[in-house]
């Protein structure tokens, strides 16, 4: 997968609606990152919406997909979109994703790899600033650390 910007780029693409799971730790100093399988970077766990399911739900599933951890959807942090940005996948697809960023909570399951993932662990916004962490994934971990009252909107 490739991250490409420019004015506009995201007119190459399909809209892609998207959920991803921002998983605290109990002291809310850590947060939960995978490494993708696909180019090895770094990102919070999360993925496509298939049709006939809510962002809430489709977060839910991805997270277990990707990491085995059962979650609850507890606040919506953000809805993230710009036209600026097109994601090229390796089959030739192109997006322009549409993201609902949500907090979660771990409910169940064992934390573990899928086919999705190659690592997992839990880091300091700092630590995950100097990763190879996807840009667009870094805006939602700050405005999670936020704890704002109410969703942002960008």
């Amino acid at each position: 997968m490739k991250i490409r910007f420019g004015e506009r780029i995201g007119k190459a693409g399909v809209l892609r609606p998207g959920a991803s799971a921002i998983i605290f730790d109990e002291a809310r100093e850590r947060i939960l990152m995978t490494q993708r399988e696909d180019n090895s970077r770094w990102c919070l766990p999360g993925g496509g919406m298939d049709p006939g399911e809510s962002a809430a739900e489709a977060c839910v599933r991805e997270v277990l997909e990707e990491t085995c951890l059962e979650v609850r959807a507890t606040r919506l942090v953000g809805i993230y979109t710009t036209p600026d940005l097109l994601i090229e996948y390796p089959d030739g697809n192109k997006t322009q994703p549409v993201a609902f960023s949500f907090e979660a909570e771990i409910t169940g399951g064992k934390l573990g790899l899928s086919d999705e993932t190659i690592a997992f662990g839990w880091y300091t916004v700092a630590e995950i600033e100097a990763m190879d962490t996807m840009e667009h994934h870094v805006t939602r971990i700050h405005d999670a650390v936020k704890n704002l009252p109410g969703a942002v909107y960008q």
